[in-house]
Parts: structure tokens; sequence; C-alpha cells
């Protein structure tokens, strides 16, 4: 179980881009990198290239880049801040099982 999921909040604590909020789009596990969305912008040469249709595309083009995920903290849905993650078990009847945690208010998300 990781400390951050597809879909998750999480905040930029470290590099260009600290102090930016985002969704996370993409989990690159075999990295530990993450791709947030409308975070870390880089400019990618293009090279001119036919497309089905017949159009040229190219260019200097803007795209996201991953960013580690040592650099992102997850954003607490019920507190709103930045946050460690702790674990719990939660029990619905006969069942257990493990969920994340805010160690900062203790709601699990």
């Amino acid at each position: 179980m990781h400390r951050i999921r597809k879909d998750d909040q999480v905040a930029v604590i470290a590099g260009k881009d600290a102090g930016k909020t985002g969704r996370v789009v993409k989990l690159f596990t075999d990295r530990d990198r993450v791709l947030i969305e409308g975070v870390n912008y880089v400019k990618k040469h293009q090279r001119i290239q036919q497309t089905g249709r017949g159009a040229q595309e190219g260019g200097i083009i803007e795209t996201e880049a991953p960013v580690h995920i040592s650099n992102v903290m997850p954003v607490c849905p019920s507190c709103g801040k930045a946050t460690r993650v702790g674990y719990m078990y939660a029990t619905e009847g006969d069942r257990r099982s493990k969920v994340r945690a805010c160690k900062k208010c203790d709601a699990t998300f």
C-alpha cells in the first residue's frame, strides 16, 4: 500500500513548483515518480510530423513532467492541509481493512 494513490490531491513541498497543489494523474511506481495535473511544466521541442489527416504538428510544446514521490505530500480532505500519512485498521462487521489516516486530524482517506 502506497501513501499516494491515483486521483489524490497532493501538495508539492520541494522543487521549482513548491507550494502548488494538484491531482495525481499517473503513478510510476518503478521510478518512484508521480504525474500531477498542472504542476512541473517543461518545454519539449517536437519535430514536425505528418499526422493521419495530413496535418503537420511540431514546435515547442509544454507538457507536464513527473515529480519524485518524496517531493509531494497528500492533502487531507477533511482539514485541507498537507499531511503525513498514517495507517489504521477499520473494522466493518467481521472484516478488518487497512486504511490511510491523516496524522494531524486522524481522519481516514
